[in-house]
């Protein structure tokens, strides 16, 4: 696990974006504390999480076999462009391709946009070049469009494709000077040395000693012992959700800058390996899990 505990609110919207919203958007309360509680959440923790989204409009109140809460609807292009971002992350871009440059100002009567403006381009990836001058990949420009035109800050912005930079500095140097590469790695390495030990483990599982006749089909594995999460899925739900936590950040910290601009020991390349790595082991079982505890099934599949 990682160091510093994920606070319930970012685990409950990992469940939501990644589980119950392929679920039919809707869980119950007690469902969603059976699920937090095997991530060492208690219940008044998770109510005070589901309170504070519901506040921020994240989620909505909505009473079926019970008390529970859907995912508003203004979040579903919220959590489509988080799964753009987050399993289909490219290669690092192309210095050929060129870059998206974003321009803005805001009057000072109005310096709350402007701040808002400054977080949600970092939050994006954009480095800072000047004040009040943005750049990244120019394959950044489609999620830029769309976050600040459902933010209500488009007026305020001008956004350019730009081909190639011309001068003056060392477009490397320059590079490492708008964007701070050694906090985007340190969130790398931290990825890593919580998970590598995981996925080591899972690639090499202990079973239970003893044969299936002396234990029995469904007695759990005993004091330091770990069956695969395939076979596990609660330990996979355990595993997954604060994995998938800790990694949805990376990909909006990091925009994928051309290799030729970055260290030469850039360690995102093992990090990504690692999460797909994780991603395909546990995923499943996971989602297997949670539809055993709220009884919930895809759509698409019979109930």
């Amino acid at each position: 696990m990682s160091e510093s505990t994920p606070r319930p609110s970012s685990l409950i919207h990992t469940v939501y974006g990644e589980f119950v919203r392929r679920l039919g958007g809707w869980i119950s309360i007690a469902d969603l504390i059976a699920l937090m509680a095997e991530l060492d959440v208690d219940g008044p923790a998770v109510r005070s999480a589901m309170s504070r989204l519901k506040k921020a409009g994240t989620l909505l109140q909505e009473r079926r076999t019970g008390t529970g809460y859907r995912l508003a609807p203004a979040m579903g292009p919220v959590f489509e462009e988080g799964d753009r971002r987050i399993f289909h992350s490219l290669e690092p871009a192309e210095l050929a391709d060129g870059w998206v440059v974003a321009v803005f100002s805001v009057p000072e009567s109005e310096r709350a946009h402007r701040h808002q403006l400054r977080s949600r381009l970092s939050w994006l990836g954009f480095g800072n070049a000047a004040p009040g001058v943005w750049l990244a990949p120019a394959r950044m420009l489609p999620d830029a469009r769309r976050l600040l035109e459902r933010l209500g800050l488009s007026a305020y912005v001008h956004l350019f494709l730009s081909a190639e930079y011309a001068g003056f500095a060392d477009l490397r140097t320059a590079v490492a000077s708008w964007w701070d590469l050694p906090a985007i790695e340190a969130q790398y390495a931290a990825f890593t040395d919580a998970w590598h030990p995981v996925a080591a483990e899972l690639r090499t599982p202990v079973e239970p000693q003893g044969s299936a006749a002396e234990r029995g089909p469904s007695e759990p594995p005993g004091p330091g012992e770990r069956r695969a999460p395939r076979f596990d899925p609660a330990e996979a739900f355990r595993d997954y959700v604060p994995m998938l936590t800790q990694w949805r950040r990376l990909p909006y910290l990091d925009p994928g800058l051309p290799a030729r601009l970055l260290p030469a020991d850039w360690n995102a390349v093992p990090a990504r390996a690692l999460f797909t790595e994780l991603h395909g082991l546990l995923a499943e079982p996971s989602l297997r899990y949670v539809e055993k505890v709220t009884g919930l099934s895809h759509p698409e599949e019979p109930s």
